[in-house]
């Protein structure tokens, strides 16, 4: 399925590569990472805030900000330095505090931290990849940016004092992954992400080589010795040509599912998205597709544009389902009467067990061609490598249902069926809710003012963008 130069950028080796669930561990990790750091930190994002506290599970005593903490190892390791490079409209689009992107916070006040916004990208456009390389040895890729209202436990607690803005204020429940990496394909990551950097600043950074590891002793990968793929999305900007690795192996892969489709999505409204889990559920003989993705949506936009058309994609794949092999759900958790919905904000895709993809990318159409994305992606062959995919899938799944990853495997061996399964696991306090508020009847192609709010390329016309 992974092919160089076509669905992705570059197949690399890992060491070792863990799936990190959830705020918690992916901060807790990245926390003890950067106090390791002795040469290189290398942040690029959608959004950043220097405000946030990666350990607030730790006592008061024993928290620090991001920023402090990164102005505290430059001062402690002599050749460490740090660059922060996000998105130029997170200023005013993305929810971290303004003033400290565009005017800068004391932390960084130090010639071996720098803070830079890239406007690099076409009107409407995001730069959207989630990336921090450290010491080119570790690199994190996923769907988490190092911002508020993103750190949250596996409960997911409809209350909880630890889950809290800058200014003390509480935030919901959320969802999300992160994928921590080591080896080869950590070097490649950081090379992508020193190219960004250069692309934004004009400023060359060396990749560092430094010896021993940075692999917590306590963490057990996921997957140990396999080839990961790396996949691009990029817009077409001044003379770069435009990449659409990422949606090339999203499609192929959905293309090639023989038994199950496993997907957790913040949005779903992309087209070829629809077109081909259509096609399958139309089959006589296809895989079974289960879906949770979010209910809610933060704008207006996101519930007018994003929401109405999740609903007519809902509607089409159902109105498809000749067979009852398709599941779409919200999750939520004990708090009120109806559940208290979790926002899932994570990018992921698991086809049978064979194949895993996790990182920026959502299923909407801008991720095609307008905004620059990274992912992940494994493809399994051995027996090991199956079985880690599979322990992925049912763990979230085991997250979602209030279980354990050993009761989902042992429900779908019995069942024959994940959407079995799932159904037959389904109605505790923390739970799998359908879409009961959409109407199976309806329209089912996507709205008309789609191709302005969500487009899948750049606005500009040719001559604007020949002249960057």
């Amino acid at each position: 399925m992974l092919a160089e130069g076509a669905n992705c950028w570059r197949i690399s080796h890992a060491a070792r590569a863990a799936v990190l669930v959830d705020g918690c561990a992916y901060f807790a990790r990245l926390d003890e990472a950067v106090r390791k750091a002795r040469r290189s930190i290398l942040i690029v994002g959608w959004d950043f805030d220097g405000r946030i506290v990666l350990r607030p599970d730790l006592p008061e005593a024993e928290q620090m900000a991001l920023g402090p903490l990164l102005r505290q190892r430059v001062e402690a390791e002599p050749d460490l330095e740090v660059r922060v490079l996000i998105w130029s409209t997170a200023v005013v689009h993305a929810p971290s505090g303004t003033a400290e992107l565009l005017i800068g916070d004391t932390w960084q006040e130090h010639p071996r931290i720098q803070v830079r916004l890239d406007t690099t990208h076409p009107l409407y456009g995001a730069h959207h990849q989630k990336i921090v390389c450290i010491d080119g040895a570790i690199a994190f890729v996923g769907g988490m940016d190092l911002t508020v209202d993103r750190w949250d436990t596996p409960d997911h607690r409809a209350q909880d004092a630890r889950r809290k803005l800058p200014d003390g204020s509480p935030y919901g429940p959320v969802h999300d992954l992160q994928m921590m990496l080591e080896g080869e394909v950590a070097g490649d990551v950081c090379t992508l992400a020193t190219k960004r950097w250069h692309h934004a600043t004009g400023e060359d950074v060396p990749l560092p080589a430094c010896g021993g590891t940075l692999w917590p002793e306590a963490l057990a990968p996921h997957f140990t010795d396999t080839p990961v793929a790396i996949s691009r999305a990029m817009p077409r900007w001044g003379e770069r040509a435009a990449v659409a690795e990422s949606p090339r192996l999203t499609a192929d892969a959905l293309r090639a599912a023989r038994d199950t489709i496993f997907i957790e999505a913040q949005y779903l409204t992309a087209a070829f998205i629809a077109n081909i889990l259509h096609r399958h559920l139309q089959a006589d003989e296809g895989p079974e597709i289960v879906c949770v993705v979010s209910f809610a949506a933060h704008s207006v936009t996101e519930r007018l544009l994003m929401g109405e058309n999740r609903d007519r994609l809902i509607r089409r794949l159902w109105q498809a389902d000749r067979h009852d092999r398709f599941r779409v759900y919200h999750p939520v958790g004990p708090g009120t009467p109806e559940g208290c919905p979790i926002l899932i904000h994570s990018k992921l895709i698991i086809v049978d067990d064979r194949f895993l993809r996790l990182g920026s990318s959502n299923l909407n159409n801008r991720s095609i061609g307008l905004d620059t994305e990274l992912d992940l992606s494994i493809e399994a062959r051995a027996p090991e490598g199956r079985a880690a995919i599979l322990a992925v899938r049912d763990q979230l799944l085991g997250e979602h249902l209030g279980t354990s990853a050993e009761t989902i495997a042992r429900a779908t061996r019995e069942t024959g069926s994940l959407v079995k399964a799932v159904e037959q696991l389904n109605g505790g306090d923390r739970r799998l809710k359908p879409f009961d508020t959409v109407s199976r009847k309806g329209p089912t192609q996507p709205m008309f003012a789609t191709a302005l709010l969500d487009p899948a390329h750049p606005f500009e016309p040719d001559w604007m963008l020949r002249r960057k």
